[in-house]
């Protein structure tokens, strides 16, 4: 019950070139009187018309609300330019990297460095690294030599 919205649907009447330049004239006259006070929806719609039809040079001739017309606003959120054609893309320049891509790319050059200058020993934990190694070789060296002296013993005694 009640799905179906009733009436007739209401027609657009379409204007002619011709009609729509008649208009203009008469509004220009009009308003050469003083008559054009901008509150026939008629002419407002056939303005809309012809202002997309003249060169954007004139812009907005209608009457603007508010102050929006004066501020310059940057919306962040409004989407950038998706695609570029060919001759406006530079071949030499760099893309530009969102913060997020930056501080990875930033992460990941500071951890090569890092492991190039460990790989050489010139970081702290490398130095602390090749102490403990020589520690150890020290160690196995003379383990080593006690073991050697300890088979030298025992060969020793059984001869």
């Amino acid at each position: 019950m009640g799905r179906r919205r009733g009436g007739r649907r209401k027609w657009t009447d379409f204007k002619t070139l011709e009609k729509e330049a008649q208009e203009i004239k008469e509004r220009k006259e009009r308003g050469s009187d003083g008559e054009d006070d901008g509150t026939s929806s008629d002419t407002d719609t056939s303005e809309s018309y012809s202002d997309s039809n003249s060169s954007d040079d004139e812009g907005k001739s209608g009457k603007t609300k508010g102050v929006s017309h004066l501020i310059e606003v940057n919306n962040p959120n409004d989407k950038k330019k998706g695609s570029m054609k060919a001759r406006d893309a530079s071949m030499g320049a760099a893309p530009t990297l969102t913060r997020r891509e930056r501080e990875e790319l930033e992460k990941q050059r500071a951890k090569e460095r890092y492991f190039k200058l460990q790989k050489e020993g010139k970081t702290e934990q490398a130095r602390k690294d090749l102490e403990r190694l020589a520690i150890i070789r020290k160690q196995r060296e003379e383990a080593a030599k006690k073991r050697a002296e300890e088979k030298a013993k025992k060969e020793a005694a059984k001869k």
